[in-house]
């Protein structure tokens, strides 16, 4: 499971390097990634960090270090590709490289991978490697990536509640069940 950078975090106004080192986890995040977990499936996180390629960002300074790191605490595995566009590497969306890493950091075959992103490039390297990608629209989405995207959530708690529900069917996931009946850990108490 990818989070990315994006998908599943956000950076505070003004950017994720210094001074702004705050990286908070988008709604149901949390609470996603603890879904997963409670079946027993393993996650990770992955991003890009192109400003680490142009010196702004040292490693100890990306969103790894500041936040994103944590954001998803239970997961499996983290990569990082700290590469610019135009350095035409092979784990930089939407090339699969980083997502077959991440597979084989968690020990499944990239057909079992499913990767949750709100950006186009992360849906297609998902595609490339062999997995299944859900977009969740957000505000950095382009309209060209939602009307060509397999499958469309609104945000990641529907994605992963699709997922587990079995293969995704249909375009648009939605799942509008309260968290209380997803989180079923059997009779409650008297």
């Amino acid at each position: 499971m990818d989070g990315g950078a994006h998908g599943w975090t956000r950076c505070a106004p003004g950017g994720c390097g210094p001074p702004h080192r705050a990286v908070r986890p988008v709604a149901g995040a949390r609470e996603a990634v603890g879904l997963l977990r409670l079946h027993g499936i393993s996650t990770g996180f992955v991003t890009e960090q192109p400003g680490v390629a142009r010196g702004v960002l040292t490693d100890a300074e990306g969103p790894l270090s500041t936040g994103g790191s944590t954001t998803c605490s239970a997961r499996s595995t983290v990569g990082v590709c700290p590469h610019a566009p135009a350095d035409g590497c092979h784990c930089r969306p939407p090339e699969p490289g980083l997502i077959l890493w991440a597979v084989g950091g968690v020990c499944t075959a990239p057909s079992d991978c499913v990767v949750v992103s709100d950006l186009g490039a992360h849906v297609e390297a998902a595609r490339r490697a062999g997995g299944l990608g859900i977009l969740v629209s957000s505000d950095r989405t382009r309209p060209e990536e939602t009307a060509w995207a397999d499958h469309v959530a609104p945000d990641v708690l529907p994605a992963v509640r699709a997922v587990l529900n079995g293969p995704p069917q249909g375009r648009v996931l939605v799942d509008e069940r309260l968290i209380e009946d997803v989180f079923d850990t059997g009779p409650r108490p008297r």
